[in-house]
């Protein structure tokens, strides 16, 4: 198996029947495991993706920070391209910026490469790095922790846990991440965490021309993203990290009350989506833009990742996505939301206009962790209709790149990383569907 996730899939495909009136049969199953296999498009992809994961680990060619929460979601196809020491000198990096209370940084660079207006942050024992953390984001401390475990999972390395770096183990060092978060981004009233006000799971506020910062204006709010993203966190934390029996309980307990409160405060049963936002002290948007009206593609994603939805509300969602899609004339299921933020709810220009970056662009970056899920659900048939436009255009424009607009053209760095890792792994998914689908199919055959 290429993947701990596809744990539980044969079960799932023994069990499946033909669903009443549906007309999906287990012929049906085959053909398209055939069809899957058979796609040269998917080798293609793959092999591209390796090709770029190999030559680095900085967020793409536009940047030259590591960044977590990009290298998270391609550390299982790096693990594959490089020795697994690398990769484990990278993520402990993270660790020798950890701030005195707990807190992660978003990246590192080498020194003499900063060249952002970034308030860098110095570690005594990296003195060839610096560090910066964008504070509008609540989604440092789970990312890493989710990378860790990600490592952990894939190569089967448990050492990295009793690492010591400065005086403290990265198992305790990932506890302390936690719980910076249960002190300094905890709203109390609510039983979640807060963040900035962004555009679904993007690190960019409103109020501001660059809006990385937390400053005095501005406007606390509860979303979906970071709130689902912690889930998956403490998930992998307890699956992965196997605390002690009291620590285990303590994070179990968090967990599942984080769960229910998403449920209570963020869900909208009416519309079956996720509020995008929970205002701690008022929005920053004008009275006339509906808000409530704005589906969120990549926090509804990682919502499913963290099991928040059920196999019914994921297919709901999936049409949501589609259904948008259409609405928009946009190219993927990536469009990050729909309907957009109007013209100037922005002050950062690269979101000032609808289906401008995070403001409605179509990245695959979550649109690929969305086909995941799908395959996680079984929805296989979905997944791989889905994943098309978005091999189309690796190949059409050979490369992997950060955002397309709502006409499908590529924008930013054309070797962003997270889009390759995360395509990658959709792809090496829906391989194994197939090809486990095939073998047990002829283990039955007479």
């Amino acid at each position: 198996m290429r993947s701990r996730l596809r744990v539980g899939l044969m079960e799932m495909l023994m069990g499946l029947v033909l669903a009443s009136g549906s007309g999906w049969s287990e012929g049906d199953d085959m053909k398209l495991a055939q069809r899957i296999l058979a796609d040269d498009r998917l080798g293609d992809v793959l092999a591209r993706s390796r090709s770029i994961l190999a030559t680095g680990f900085n967020a793409g060619d536009g940047y030259g920070e590591v960044w977590i929460r990009d290298f998270a979601t391609f550390i299982e196809l790096s693990c594959e391209v490089y020795p697994k020491e690398k990769i484990k000198e990278r993520l402990l990096l993270f660790f020798a910026f950890q701030g005195e209370d707990g807190n992660i940084i978003d990246g590192y660079i080498p020194k003499e490469k900063a060249n952002v207006s970034y308030q860098y942050i110095q570690a005594a024992s990296q003195p060839d790095y610096l560090g910066h953390k964008n504070t509008v984001e609540t989604d440092q401390e789970s990312s890493l922790i989710h990378g860790v475990c990600l490592y952990i999972e894939k190569t089967g390395d448990r050492s990295i846990l009793t690492e010591v770096v400065d005086g403290k183990a990265v198992a305790d060092r990932l506890e302390w991440a936690m719980e910076f978060l249960m002190t300094h981004r905890f709203a109390a009233e609510y039983g979640l965490l807060w963040g900035a006000t962004t555009a679904d799971w993007g690190d960019v506020q409103p109020e501001h021309e660059w809006g990385v910062v937390l400053d005095e204006s501005s406007h606390r709010a509860i979303d979906i993203y970071d709130n689902a993203l912690f889930i998956v966190a403490i998930n992998d934390y307890l699956a992965t990290v196997k605390p002690e029996a009291d620590k285990a309980t303590k994070w179990t307990a968090i967990r599942d009350a984080l769960k229910l409160n998403v449920r209570k405060h963020l869900w909208d049963t009416k519309r079956k989506k996720f509020i995008p936002h929970v205002y701690l002290e008022g929005s920053p948007f004008s009275p006339d833009l509906d808000e409530d009206e704005i589906y969120y593609h990549g926090g509804t994603t990682i919502a499913i990742q963290a099991d928040l939805l059920n196999k019914d509300e994921v297919a709901h969602a999936l049409e949501r996505m589609v259904e948008n899609v259409k609405a928009s004339g946009a190219g993927s299921i990536g469009l990050t939301l729909y309907p957009t933020y109007p013209k100037g709810a922005y002050k950062n220009p690269s979101m000032a206009l609808p289906y401008s970056y995070q403001n409605g662009g179509d990245w695959t970056w979550f649109g690929g962790r969305m086909i995941q899920e799908l395959v996680r659900y079984n929805l296989i048939e979905e997944a791989y209709s889905e994943l098309g436009p978005m091999l189309d255009r690796v190949i059409k424009y050979d490369g992997f790149y950060e955002w397309y607009t709502v006409r499908n053209r590529p924008k930013g760095s054309g070797t962003f990383r997270g889009s390759a890792g995360v395509l990658g792994k959709a792809i090496l998914m829906l391989q194994d569907w197939a090809e486990e689908h095939l073998d047990e199919a002829k283990k039955v055959t007479p």
